[in-house]
């Protein structure tokens, strides 16, 4: 179902999406069945991948895919040389931690990572501590230790490169990986 509507989507796109108002009749447009009634019920493997889909809804979407949903928001942002937790991302911690309880299969990764500032073997430590802070507030609201993951990278893998306080700010974080 989901592929008719974006063949549909694209061929309207095509079709409307011309600076030509010519449309050749004798060049139409093939369009090949692959649904499983198709196929006599037996669905080919197209490669592609359906996300989401586990979780009931109709929708075809996860919670997890929702650009509104505080679950989209995956990664929090530390002060220099702190792990303190800062209070606007309190919400975001507890939308991911109520995730994974209603969905105990599921596993994270809390990747620490620090700014080019102190020597490595510190920086390691410190984004160790601000992985520990965040599965530290996870495990408080009730998520098994079991789903979390931690790693630190320190400041082996920079979001932003860059040797002034903006980008130091975009390399003090936690990633949550799903």
């Amino acid at each position: 179902m989901f592929i008719r509507l974006i063949l549909v989507i694209g061929l309207s796109s095509l079709l409307f999406g011309c600076s030509s108002d010519e449309v050749k009749e004798e060049d139409p447009v093939q369009v090949e069945d692959r649904s499983s009634a198709a196929t006599g019920g037996a669905a080919e493997d197209s490669g592609a991948q359906a996300y989401g889909t586990d979780d009931g809804s109709t929708s075809g979407f996860s919670e997890l895919d929702d650009p509104q949903s505080p679950l989209s928001v995956r990664i929090i942002y530390f002060e220099y040389d702190s792990s303190e937790i800062q209070s606007e991302y309190r919400s975001v911690i507890e939308a991911h931690a109520a995730y994974l309880i209603r969905n105990p299969s599921t596993t994270i990764t809390l990747e620490g990572h620090a700014d080019e500032r102190g020597s490595r073997e510190y920086n390691l430590a410190l984004g160790e501590r601000r992985a520990q802070s965040i599965r530290q507030q996870m495990a408080l609201l009730g998520v098994a230790s079991s789903q979390m993951r931690l790693v630190s990278y320190g400041e082996e893998r920079p979001a932003v490169e860059g040797h002034d306080e903006a980008s130091w700010q975009q390399n003090r974080r936690v990633e949550i990986l799903y």
